[in-house]
């Protein structure tokens, strides 16, 4: 079960954080990945770990803001790996924190742009890959608990996280027949190196509302890539998947 062996999967954003778990399950489960990334020397020590595991594995610069820059990872990809069976749109990030009131124009347009558009244009010339093979693929993205539930003083953020959810629907009804399987990773907190600067309280109170009693680990991530990745996930589309703890489920 889970085994994709001969798969290959790009991870945008696979150089760190929850990118790289995703990494982790897949190669376990033997897929060759792709990771698409901005900072080479995280790509480098990436790509290192996961070959230590065994892993074929290669990552090319690429900003996900940047269409041109998309199709260029894309084409390096095809030429290192010949085809691509599986995208995470998992590149992304936090944006502006504050009053939305008081947030300018530009600024809600650069959280679109990292957290909406980006996954548009990563997604497009997998899509046109996939139709051109007539072969079956999965289309991921990384999503949020944020998406579905109020974050004050976060608006750009739970904006875009939610608009990617009509994305994964709207596009699980246009290829669905096309073999093509849509699907969003809904996290809730997870430690990662980019929640060191978390305050403390913040943490206690995520552990507090979790159903489960504690918060995330990147290995929790790590099982839904691999699942997602697979056949096994061929009946499910259009989903949202939320890996929180039973934090968004938990009464005040």
């Amino acid at each position: 079960m889970f085994d994709l062996s001969g798969e290959v999967a790009v991870v945008t954003g696979g150089n760190g954080g929850l990118g790289l778990a995703f990494c982790r399950g897949l190669v376990k489960q033997g897929s060759k990945v792709a990771i698409w990334g901005r900072n080479e020397e995280k790509n480098a020590a990436a790509v290192s770990e996961l070959q230590g595991m065994g892993g074929d594995v290669e990552a090319f610069a690429c900003d996900v803001t940047d269409q041109s820059q998309i199709d260029e990872a894309f084409a390096q990809t095809l030429a290192r790996f010949e085809k691509v069976d599986s995208c995470f749109a998992n590149a992304g990030g936090g944006g502006y924190r504050g009053p939305s009131h008081m947030t300018d124009r530009q600024v809600w347009l650069n959280t679109i742009d990292l957290n909406l558009m980006s996954v548009v244009q990563t997604w497009k010339p997998v899509t046109a890959h996939l139709m051109e093979r007539q072969a079956p693929g999965r289309l991921i993205v990384t999503s949020s608990v944020a998406g579905l539930v109020g974050t004050g003083g976060a608006a750009g953020y739970s904006t875009t996280k939610a608009a990617v959810l009509g994305l994964v629907r709207a596009l699980a009804v246009e290829l669905g027949q096309a073999g093509i399987r849509v699907n969003a990773i809904l996290p809730g907190y997870i430690e990662t190196e980019m929640s060191l600067d978390t305050p403390q309280s913040f943490k206690d109170g995520a552990k507090r509302r979790a159903a489960i009693g504690r918060i995330g680990k990147l290995e929790d991530m790590e099982g839904v890539a691999a699942f997602l990745a697979s056949k096994e996930s061929d009946f499910m589309t259009g989903q949202n998947i939320v890996l929180d703890g039973g934090h968004s489920i938990f009464p005040l």
